[in-house]
């Protein structure tokens, strides 16, 4: 019995024809009868021949490969984009290799060139938010490489594009807290250079402005992690004329804000109203559990996969491709609830 894995050459012997007539059977080139076809599909069906990926790749200069760089794997958002990529790129035969860049610029460089190094045929990116130069981004476009931005996306590239709609999910978040009688609310914002940290600030601002509410700056902090939260929080709620809500940036953030509250003996939502975003795992693991938005990370990860294999089978057309996926509001415990 023959070791390894099977061939085209062993398909041609067993069958007795040429390796060429096989390759272009496995193929179904219609130059190749129907009834020859049949024979070595349903061959290499049984016997449970792979074609060999390297070997296709040196051929044809193309692999199926898709490069997914995220800032953080451990991230619950990011773990629902991929499951999605992943559903999508499994039913299309392509395979996909994950980076993270841990929010470092230069550890986002050197996902680019492993990508670039393992010639992959596409790229996913959701960038750092310590990224503030885009010339290795640039690289691969140059290197005919096709690239799609999602959640956290880089307008200094024009390129296509998945995101969520930030800007109307923060402010219905934050009309929801203006309707149960919030009028001071706090906002913890990510780093302003990233386009999502601008989308969700404007969702806040015009949500005030709609309710004639004054715009406080001290009241707007950036804020994007569980300590962050908490330190800033612990500072704002000790100050004479206190918040008496908080608009997180995620629900890290939001569990942070809720610990500082609890630190200083204030009740949630009675004293303070908190709202997270994302609807992440920890969303229900705090008490009380967390009111948030939820992104829909498995739709953001099926539309960027879909957006990318699209680019990459479809090469002559280059129109410009967007992709908004709507929030949905997750009402529990950390907000009132809207009055009847």
């Amino acid at each position: 019995m023959k070791k390894g894995p099977l061939t085209i050459k062993d398909i041609a012997k067993d069958l007795n024809i040429s390796p060429s007539t096989v390759s272009r059977a496995l193929k179904d080139n219609p130059d190749i009868s129907p009834e020859t076809r049949k024979i070595v599909q349903d061959y290499a069906k049984k016997h449970k021949y792979k074609p060999n990926a390297l070997a296709l790749s040196l051929r044809t200069q193309h692999t199926n490969i898709i490069g997914v760089i995220v800032p953080e794997l451990a991230n619950h958002f990011f773990s629902g984009v991929l499951s999605g990529m992943e559903t999508v790129a499994e039913e299309r035969d392509y395979h996909v290799i994950v980076c993270q860049s841990l929010e470092d610029y230069r550890k986002e460089v050197r996902n680019i060139q492993t990508l670039i190094k393992a010639r992959v045929c596409g790229v996913l990116i959701s960038q750092s938010k310590t990224t503030t130069k885009y010339d290795h981004f640039q690289e691969l476009i140059d290197n005919d490489i096709p690239v799609i931005f999602f959640d956290r996306i880089c307008t200094g590239i024009d390129t296509d594009k998945v995101v969520v709609d930030d800007y109307s999910g923060t402010l219905t978040a934050v009309e929801y807290m203006i309707k149960t009688g919030c009028k001071r609310i706090a906002f913890f914002s990510a780093p302003q250079h990233l386009e999502i940290s601008k989308n969700r600030k404007n969702g806040y601002l015009d949500a005030l402005r709609k309710y004639h509410l004054p715009v406080d700056e001290n009241l707007i902090r950036i804020a994007d992690t569980k300590i962050l939260g908490y330190e800033r929080a612990l500072e704002i709620l000790q100050e004479p004329h206190r918040p008496d809500a908080f608009m997180a940036m995620n629900d890290y953030t939001a569990s942070g804000i809720l610990l500082a509250t609890k630190k200083l003996g204030l009740k949630v939502p009675d004293d303070i109203s908190i709202f997270g975003f994302s609807n992440s795992n920890i969303s229900q693991d705090t008490d009380p559990m967390l009111t948030t938005m939820d992104q829909h990370p498995q739709k953001v990860g099926e539309e960027a996969m879909k957006l990318i294999l699209e680019k990459i089978e479809h090469p002559e057309n280059n129109s410009r491709k967007n992709r908004i996926i709507k929030t949905s509001l997750i009402v529990r415990q950390t907000t009132h609830r809207l009055p009847d």
